[in-house]
């Protein structure tokens, strides 16, 4: 085994699915479709994300581009599941109806929830997003909704049957890393039965890393490696980043100390001697 690679006992779930790797990785804007393969290939995920409401049609024809194809394709190539998202969609009923139709197109009850809110941060409604939710649920649905990291907000998909979220650690696309770490933190603490995937804002490999550290279970980006000079070379260094964050938390970081600590205690000795 890969030195590099996530030990075989750490894993987690989706559903019914058990995972090794902890770094889910989105499809879009890649220079070409080998070169996300290649990213795929090097990134170690086991899960790729794809926004069917912006790759469905061609502007003006009304058909099938043919990108949704070639992710099926690739994914099936490379043995990886398939995660569907409702990017794009502004209300719980056109999301919901998304939804059903990426059901059927892809033969998956996994879906990534999204329902914008705002146009210019592309925060979600949090009023939309239960409302879908609860009644995705209800439909036999896998539901993984993308939100703040409000706490309260995330209780109340929480108690709509959700049994993984998707905070945010900035808005999509910023690249801006952890901007409230403290309310990251919380949810950690405060839903330690739920699984908690970092999604959206993450610019940098030591933002993962920081992710990781916080206790949550797994990361979910795109931009960072699809807009990355090397998409390739930054797909490897978020995979290690994850894999970096994860072995620190299980490992148990030391506590700090706003005062400095002596890492020699007793008199010139490396060691307390009994």
């Amino acid at each position: 085994m890969s030195t590099t690679s996530p030990s075989p006992l750490d894993t987690w779930r989706i559903g019914d699915t058990e995972l090794h790797s902890r770094f889910l990785l989105g499809t879009a804007g890649y220079p070409s479709p080998e070169v996300l393969r290649q990213a795929i290939e090097v990134s170690g995920s086991q899960v790729l994300t794809l926004g069917l409401k912006r790759t469905l049609a061609v502007p003006g024809a009304g058909g099938d581009n043919g990108f949704v194809q070639i992710i099926r394709d690739t994914a099936s190539t490379l043995g990886v599941h398939l995660l569907p998202n409702t990017a794009g969609c502004r209300s719980a009923h056109e999301a919901i109806t998304l939804a059903h139709m990426a059901r059927e197109l892809l033969g998956t009850h996994w879906l990534k929830l999204e329902v914008v809110g705002d146009e210019q941060t592309l925060q979600p409604d949090p009023f939309e997003l239960v409302e879908a939710a609860r009644q995705l649920v209800r439909d036999g649905f896998e539901v993984l909704p993308y939100c703040t990291d409000d706490l309260v907000s995330a209780q109340r998909l929480v108690d709509a049957g959700c049994r993984i979220l998707m905070p945010w650690a900035a808005p999509i696309g910023s690249g801006l890393g952890l901007l409230n770490p403290w309310a990251l933190r919380t949810l950690r603490a405060r839903l330690p039965g739920i699984t908690l995937i970092v999604d959206a804002g993450l610019g940098a490999p030591s933002h993962a890393t920081a992710a990781m550290e916080l206790g949550l279970d797994a990361v979910l980006l795109n931009s960072a490696v699809s807009q990355a000079r090397d998409p390739v070379g930054m797909a490897r260094a978020f995979r290690h980043a994850v894999e970096a964050g994860r072995a620190g938390f299980t490992a148990g970081l030391m506590p700090t100390s706003d005062v400095a600590v002596a890492t020699t205690p007793v008199g010139g000795h490396p060691f307390v001697l009994i």
